[in-house]
C-alpha cells in the first residue's frame, strides 16, 4: 500500500502532521474528515525518512504507556478514543509520532496488534502476541496491565545489573587515565634527572622507562592497533558464531558467570510465564522467549525445547539435556507441567531469581571494592616505587 503524507488542522487550530498508510487517497481523506480534522495537503511518499521514527525508546515511556492504557480501556474508553488522549499527552516527539500512527491505522480497520506489528523496534514480539491473546479473549487491559508489570520487572533487572557495573567501570577507567599520565608525562622527566646523574638503574625503573619510551614513540600505532582490535572483536562478536563464543565464555566468568546466568534465568522464567498466562500458545511462546534471553546458550536450549515437544516431549527433559538450568529450576518446571501449574511455578522460580540477582549484585559489589583497590595499589604503586628506587639507592650511598 502507498504512503501518504498529510497536514492538517484541528478545531481548535491546531497543525497535525502524519504519514499514513492507505490503499486509496480517498480513504484517507475519508478517515481524516471522521477525526475532525480540515485536510490542508496529501501528498504521497515512498518512504517514511523522519528521523524520529529510529530513534530508541524508552522501556519507561512504554511502561507508562500499557497501565494507562490498560487503565482507559478497563473504564470502557474505545480503544481509538484511549489512543487519542495518550497521543495528545505524550511528550517525546518520536514515540508521540508512532502512537499517533498506530491510533490512525486502529481507525481504518486495523487491529491493535497489527498495528504494533508495524514498529517491532518499539514493540517486541512478546508485546505484539500477548496484546493478539487480549484480544482475542477479550481481556485486553489486563494483558495490558500484565505487560506493564512485566516491563517494569526487567527493567528493574536491567537496571540492578548496570548499577553493579557502573562504579568498577569508572574506576578501572580512571586507573588506565592515571597510568597514562604518568608513563606519557611524569617519567619521561625522572628519566631525565636519571640521565644527568648517570650510573646504572634497577630492572624495575629500567623497565618502566622502556615502557614509556615504546609508548610514546609508538602511542599512535598502539591507540590504531587498540581501536582496531576493538571494532574488529565487536563485528566477531555480531557473527552467530562469535556471539555463541562470547556467551558461552561469559557464562564461565568466575565471578561475573554466575550473575549472568541468573539474569538470563529470572528473564526467561518471567517472560515464559507472562505469555503462558496470557494465553499465548507454548510454541510461540518458547520462540519469542528465544529470541528475547539475550544469551545463545539459552537461547540454544530452549530451541531444543520447542524441537522436543514438537516430538512430544515435555518441557523439562530438553532442558535437563542441555546443561544450561541448574537442576532445581528443571525439577520446579516439571512439577508444574505435573500439576498444570506451569505458570505459577515459572513464576515462583523468576521471583527466587531475582532475590538470587540481588545477592548477587550486592556480593559482586563488595567484591569489586577490595579488588580494584588492590590493583590500583599493584599498578599505581609500583610505577611510583619503580621511579624512586634509583632516589633511594642514591640517598643510600650519600649516607654511607
Amino acid at each position: 500500500m502507498p504512503l501518504y503524507k498529510y497536514v492538517a488542522k484541528e478545531t481548535t487550530g491546531k497543525t497535525v502532521r502524519g504519514i499514513l498508510e492507505f490503499t486509496d487517497k480517498s480513504l484517507l481523506i475519508e478517515a481524516l474528515r471522521r477525526r475532525g480534522l480540515v485536510i490542508i495537503s496529501i501528498d504521497e511518499t515512498a518512504k517514511i525518512k523522519t528521523k524520529a521514527y529510529y530513534r530508541k525508546v524508552k522501556l519507561d515511556d512504554i511502561v507508562i504507556f500499557s497501565r494507562q492504557l490498560a487503565t482507559m480501556v478497563d473504564s470502557g474508553i474505545p480503544l481509538v478514543q484511549a489512543m487519542d488522549i495518550l497521543y495528545d499527552q505524550i511528550e517525546k516527539p518520536n514515540f508521540k509520532k508512532i502512537v499517533g500512527t498506530i491510533r490512525d491505522d486502529i481507525e481504518i480497520g486495523s487491529s491493535f496488534s497489527d498495528a504494533l506489528l508495524k514498529h517491532p523496534s518499539v514493540f517486541s514480539a512478546l508485546y505484539v502476541n500477548m496484546v493478539k491473546a487480549g484480544e482475542s479473549s477479550g481481556a485486553l487491559d489486563d494483558i495490558l496491565d500484565r505487560l506493564a508489570s512485566y516491563l517494569e520487572k526487567a527493567s528493574n533487572l536491567e537496571r540492578k545489573v548496570k548499577s553493579s557495573l557502573i562504579y568498577p567501570a569508572v574506576v578501572i577507567t580512571m586507573a588506565i587515565l592515571i597510568t597514562l599520565v604518568l608513563l606519557l608525562k611524569v617519567i619521561p622527566t625522572f628519566k631525565g634527572i636519571f640521565d644527568m646523574l648517570g650510573g646504572t638503574l634497577p630492572l624495575p625503573t629500567r623497565v618502566l622507562i622502556f615502557v614509556s619510551d615504546t609508548l610514546r614513540n609508538m602511542f599512535l600505532y598502539v591507540a590504531c592497533g587498540f581501536g582496531v582490535g576493538l571494532f574488529a572483536l565487536r563485528r566477531y562478536v555480531k557473527t552467530p558464531q562469535g556471539k555463541a563464543m562470547f556467551d558461552k565464555m561469559s557464562l564461565m566468568l568466575p565471578v561475573l558467570g554466575p550473575l549472568l546466568r541468573k539474569v538470563a534465568i529470572a528473564k526467561f522464567t518471567r517472560t515464559f510465564s507472562t505469555l503462558v498466562k496470557s494465553g499465548v500458545p507454548i510454541l510461540v511462546s518458547l520462540d519469542i522467549v528465544g529470541k528475547t534471553s539475550g544469551n545463545t546458550v539459552i537461547e540454544n536450549a530452549i530451541k531444543d525445547v520447542r524441537t522436543g515437544i514438537k516430538e512430544g516431549e515435555n518441557i523439562a527433559s530438553p532442558l535437563a539435556k542441555s546443561n544450561a538450568f541448574p537442576p532445581m529450576v528443571v525439577r520446579m518446571i516439571q512439577v508444574g507441567e505435573q500439576t498444570g501449574e506451569l505458570e505459577k511455578m515459572l513464576g515462583k522460580i523468576a521471583e527466587f531469581y531475582d532475590d538470587q540477582v540481588d545477592a548477587a549484585v550486592s556480593g559482586l559489589t563488595s567484591l569489586i571494592e577490595p579488588v580494584i583497590i588492590a590493583f590500583l595499589g599493584i599498578v599505581i604503586g609500583g610505577i611510583v616505587i619503580a621511579m624512586f628506587l634509583p632516589i633511594f639507592k642514591m640517598t643510600e650511598l650519600i649516607s654511607r
